[in-house]
């Protein structure tokens, strides 16, 4: 069986035998989708730099937990019902 390292809701990495579906940047503290064109842009652009503050969520209410916010560029609604009430939003989904 394959191990997966994912951060959790307390900060610390843990293994798990399901890999993450979100991905995060432990620098900036966003998660977004695995699939995210800001962070497969980043990627590409440095090589090695980017991936060392990779991280990765189980779901999104572990990232929150972990202090993490939704990413501008592949979560937008998220985001922007983040920025308006950061507080009400992790409220809303379950990481006070």
């Amino acid at each position: 069986m394959k191990a997966y390292k994912l951060l959790g809701a307390d900060g610390k990495f843990y293994t798990s035998g399901q890999p993450g579906t979100l991905g995060g940047n432990s620098r900036a503290r966003i998660y977004g989708r695995l699939d995210c064109p800001a962070a497969l842009a980043s990627i590409r652009k440095y090589p090695g730099s980017y991936e060392r503050g990779r991280v990765f969520f189980a779901d999104e209410k572990t990232a929150l937990a972990a202090g993490y916010r939704p990413c501008g560029r592949c979560l937008r609604e998220k985001y922007l019902q983040w920025k308006r009430d950061p507080e009400k939003y992790r409220e809303k989904y379950g990481a006070k």
